[in-house]
């Protein structure tokens, strides 16, 4: 069954989406200049694996990363990339173009992040524990005894018993 399944820790489930964003915003920049195709692959394989694995009492962190990735990753790799000659208004068109480029491939990742995240809580939700009082009541020749007993101890029939 699924439910026996632990997964991974949430920061190694946003690590592995940060690592696989950052490998696409590379790949891209050193390809074609600007975030592209092996960036959106990677950005919604990577958050889609991190919201898959992770343990399920974890599915907040992530659940709100894929905006949050998008806004320190691809800003931080393009700095990387091409920190040494940019200068003044230049390094905002080099770091604002590529986030708004990538702004639907995180609206459609973030709706399907949320639309998994729904289903696992759906699907892996956590078997109802017994309470002490759904317990059937036993009977010991014909009276209750335990706590059964104690609540109709209070109670007296409208006719007395035969003896």
């Amino acid at each position: 069954m699924i439910n026996s399944v632990l997964g991974i820790p949430p920061l190694a489930a946003v690590g592995l989406a940060f690592g696989l964003t950052a490998l696409g915003v590379f790949v891209d920049l050193q390809r074609v200049g600007t975030v592209g195709a092996v960036f959106q692959v990677l950005y919604f394989c990577g958050c889609l694996l991190a919201m898959t694995w992770v343990r399920r009492r974890n599915l907040f962190g992530p659940l709100v990363q894929p905006p949050l990735l998008l806004a320190v990753a691809v800003p931080a790799i393009v700095l990387m990339g091409d920190g040494a000659g940019i200068s003044g208004g230049s390094t905002l068109l080099s770091v604002g173009a590529p986030l708004v480029n990538s702004f639907p491939t995180m609206a459609v990742t973030s709706g399907v992040v949320l639309a998994l995240s729904l289903v696992r809580v759906v699907v892996q939700r956590e078997p109802r524990a017994p309470k002490a009082d759904d317990r059937p009541v036993r009977k010991v020749s014909g009276r209750p005894y335990g706590k059964a007993a104690a609540r109709g101890a209070a109670r007296r029939p409208a006719t007395p018993q035969r003896s």
